[in-house]
Formats: structure tokens, sequence, C-alpha cells
């Protein structure tokens, strides 16, 4: 546990994962089938195009006059900036002679003023120096302002110099755009292909997904009555008391996902040092079509959860899986597993051609055992391999 992890914030992660999943799959959004969005570079490309002039959005500078004025709100009187005329470029390096690199997500260059954006999730500098920032932004004898562009406001992020940056969610300057698109009947009659991706874009980013159902909702609150959370429905102002718990329950989401991915490699680590070890001496000569020849786990993206048993080239590669890779392997099996428990190691024979899997099989054997050290004398994963090569 981690020191500073709350106990029943990590078990209400846990108890919301389904509610949750279950709201985000029952809405369509493009950027969601893409999986767009779900890293900076992503989004920044996004933002760029909506904050040229002469982007193929065909707004004009409406965009870009619509994030300067919430820079601007937040600038005192006397330092607020042009609200247009400045050009837009990205990856810019803000590094200076005899520094390390220092690469800004976007920058727009005005006559007078430059405006130098980092993109990230969070209002979080995350390891990039604000102060370089600002002098990039300076250069040529321009105002220079820093600005953090994000999904989520978080406060207490904001350190070594990044306090002073403006901050601007996605939230803020979509909604505002949407507002004007709304009122431009015109262009959206003459732009129903851009008025299409801005819309998800908006819904995306500052709609979220769509209400959930009752069952769902009421498990919602189960959810927060057990965990001893309910009280913040208690919390006054109801809206302020809404973004703090969302953004806490966000923190440790995030943390939960990062520690799941460690844990995962940790298995993998593990099944890949017991398959070279111990599970090769026991399946010897007696594996029909041939020997294993090679230990592999060389595989990425969804596949990664995965140690490979290399055959000689005629005979079909077997597979030890587990978590992600399990899941994916599974829907595509001619014949897969009913109701999977995705705590165990999966057994899995390669289909003609390479093309997904001919056989799968769950085993007995859990992850917390494949972590804790298999026994040289069991033999559940060596039945298991011997059985599916045989079918």
């Amino acid at each position: 546990m981690r020191a500073d992890a709350s106990p029943s914030l990590d078990h209400l992660v846990t108890a919301l994962v389904p509610t949750l999943s279950r709201s985000l799959a029952e809405r369509f959004n493009v950027f969601r089938v893409m999986h767009h969005g779900t890293h900076e570079k992503q989004l920044s490309n996004v933002f760029a195009w909506l904050l040229r002039v002469d982007g193929t959005h065909e707004l004009g500078d409406i965009f870009q006059r619509i994030f300067v004025d919430h820079v601007n709100r937040q600038l005192p009187a006397e330092r607020q900036v042009p609200v247009t005329g400045y050009q837009v470029a990205q990856e810019v390096d803000t590094s200076g002679i005899d520094e390390v690199g220092d690469i800004a997500d976007i920058v727009l260059t005005g006559e007078t003023a430059s405006i130098v954006v980092e993109n990230y999730e969070w209002s979080d500098g995350h390891g990039h120096s604000y102060d370089r920032y600002l002098a990039r932004g300076a250069a040529g004898g321009r105002q220079g302002v820093v600005v953090l562009l994000c999904a989520r406001r978080m406060n207490h992020l904001l350190t070594h110099g990044w306090d002073r940056a403006v901050v601007i969610t996605y939230a803020e300057v979509l909604a505002d755009l949407a507002e004007h698109l709304e009122r431009d009947h015109a262009w959206r009659r003459t732009h129903p292909r851009q008025g299409f991706f801005i819309r998800e874009l908006v819904e995306q980013f500052t709609e979220g997904p769509a209400a959930v159902g009752v069952e769902d909702r009421i498990a919602f609150i189960k959810a927060m009555c057990d965990t001893g959370e309910s009280d913040r429905y208690g919390y006054r102002p109801q809206e302020r008391a809404a973004r703090e718990f969302a953004d806490l329950v966000a923190l440790h989401a995030r943390e939960q996902f990062e520690e799941g991915r460690r844990t995962l490699g940790e298995v993998k680590r593990a099944l890949r040092a017991y398959a070279s070890h111990t599970l090769l001496g026991q399946i010897g000569d007696v594996l029909v079509g041939g020997p294993v020849t090679e230990v592999g786990a060389r595989f990425v993206g969804q596949w990664e959860w995965c140690v490979t048993l290399y055959r000689p080239a005629s005979v079909p590669d077997l597979f030890l899986e587990f978590g992600p890779t399990a899941v994916v392997q599974n829907r595509g099996a001619p014949e897969p597993v009913t109701a999977p428990d995705y705590t165990r190691v999966f057994v899995a024979r390669e289909a003609p051609g390479g093309a997904g899997v001919e056989h799968i099989l769950q085993t007995d054997v859990t992850l917390g055992e494949v972590l804790s050290g298999l026994s040289v004398e069991d033999t559940r994963l060596r039945d298991a391999v011997l059985d599916v090569a045989a079918r």
C-alpha cells in the first residue's frame, strides 16, 4: 500500500470500474473508437489545428480568439495580450545554449507577444522548465506567457514555478467553441464534416459519457456508502465537491492503473523464468509435435502479456497468456473459454498461419501463485501445455 493512499478510495475505484466502464461504452464517439486523445501529442495536434487561422476547419481565427481570451482572463489588465494574429508551431525547442533539450507542445507567436503551451492531462509541468518556457516566449523582445492546457486542473500539482502559469482546461475553451458554433448556422450548414468532428471533440472532453441506467446509479451510490465516501453528498457547494471527488478518484485510478501494469510486467518476468527453468524440463521430449526450441516474450501491445514456447517451423507455437492478452485471444478463439477468470494463466495453441489461436485453455494457476513462485513439483502448467498441444 502506498504511504499516501486512501484505502477507501482504492476500494472505491475498484468498485466503480464496472459501472463507469459501462457508461463510457454505451455512447458512440469517434475519439473513443479510435482511442484518440489518450496521449498528449494527439490532442496537441487537434488543438494546434483549431488554433491555426488557415486551418481546414475554416473557422478563421475564432478558436484562437477564444483561447487567448481565456489566457487574458487570468492576466492583469496591463499584461493582457492581443487576442489574434498568432502563427502556430508545434514541438518547439525551448532549450538554450549548453542546455538539455526541452520541447513545448504548442507555441503561438505574434508581433508583440508569444504564448508557450504545455499540453498535459493534468495541470502539471511534469518535469518541464517553466522558466525555460517563459524565456522562449520572451524571445525577440516579446511579452511571454506560459499556459498549461489540460483536462483537469489540479492545483496541488502546480509546483516548480508552474503555479505562475495560466491554466486552461479543454472543457473551458471547447464549451465556448461549441456555443459559438451553435449560433453560426451558416458555418454548420456549409461545413458538416468539420462540424461532426468538433461536436465529437466537445462531447468527449466537455459533456462526458452518457447518463447511466438506474441500476448503475444505484450501484454507484452503494459503492460510495460501502467505502465511507457517502458523506460527500452532503458537502457544499455540490459542484466543487463533485469536482474535488472526481479529481481524487482520477488520481487513485491512475495510480492503480500504473501499478496494475507494473504487476503485469512482474508476472511476465516470473512466468518466463518458470517456463525456462522448470516447465521445459517437465515437458521434455513428451510434447506432441516436437520439443520447444526457445522461450520468448517479445510481443508488444495487446499481445504483450504472453510467454511464447517456440517450436520447429512446421509445428504451431504454444502460448502462456494472462490478463489483457488472454482477453484478446479468448475473444478470437473458435471455442472461447466460457466465464473466463482472468486472475489465472491461460494456455493457447497458435492457429494455422499464425492468425490468432486455434485452442485456448484456462488453467488453475493464479497470477498470485506465479508471483509467489511455482514449485518445481507443480505440474498444472505442464499438464495444460501437453493437453493443448495434443488437441
